[in-house]
């Protein structure tokens, strides 16, 4: 594959701690810009996970992302490697926007889940921690099935204003969350994703339950944006207000 300064941007190492979500923005943004054009072939895998500097297993997610997506195919044989699809998604102009508006609800929500967080660890009790771990198994036996995990996943997330002890901010995270769901409705949930984005709901919950606000607060921004790069990466968008050119 011929390759310019544009392209070469696409294949340098990925930044922890966002690896996985990232990598699906970097390769989705380039299919949609038509860096990676139609039918064209990616690097072996092992050759790509030395690039971007990331495991094998993390690349294999985001790839499966891809594919699910439409973005890519997998063919296999002596011919066969990953391949931009004939005809992706977003190249075909059939995908929603990811407009201002969206990034106002991504922003509201790391608003209403910073402060939640802030005010759980302060006010929050023993038996709060222990229903925010029961939802967090639960979601464990629900990666196979979206709309379950979804539902449980929406309950944790109101659990946690619950253990803020603040009414007005409930109401605002049951809020959130509902635009929330129309937004990642429009890309795919992959088995391996929803296990990442629960790993990280476990890590929150242990923070909450030491008290540890600032990891409390790291483990929210991670999660929070790690959405914001796969729907960067497979939706359509004008760039964020005060992003680079």
């Amino acid at each position: 594959m011929e390759r310019d300064a544009a392209l070469e941007a696409v294949f340098t190492p990925v930044r922890p701690p966002s690896t996985f979500e990232e990598t699906v923005e970097r390769l989705g943004s380039a299919i949609r810009i038509g860096l990676l054009p139609p039918a064209s072939k990616l690097p072996p895998e092992r050759e790509l996970a030395a690039q971007l500097r990331i495991s094998r297993s993390t690349l294999r997610q985001a790839l499966t992302t891809l594919v699910q997506s439409g973005h890519l195919v997998s063919l296999r044989g002596r011919n066969g490697g990953t391949f931009v699809a004939d005809c992706p998604p977003l190249v075909e102009h059939d995908g929603e926007p990811l407009d201002q508006g969206a990034w106002a609800v991504l922003d509201y929500r790391v608003a209403i889940e910073a402060g939640a967080a802030l005010l759980a660890v302060e006010r929050g009790r023993e038996a709060q921690f222990g229903r925010l771990e029961e939802l967090v198994e639960k979601m464990s036996g629900e990666l196979e099935n979206f709309e379950e995990y979804r539902r449980t996943d929406v309950r944790l997330h109101i659990g946690l204003a619950e253990a803020a002890h603040s009414p007005r901010l409930l109401s605002a995270m049951t809020d959130v969350q509902s635009q929330m769901t129309d937004l990642i409705a429009l890309i795919p949930h992959p088995p391996e994703v929803l296990g990442r984005a629960n790993e990280q709901h476990r890590r929150l919950v242990a923070a909450l339950r030491k008290k540890d606000a600032p990891r409390a607060l790291r483990i929210l921004r991670e999660h929070s944006e790690g959405t914001e790069h796969i729907l960067a990466g497979l939706l359509p968008a004008p760039a964020r207000l005060g992003s680079a050119a």
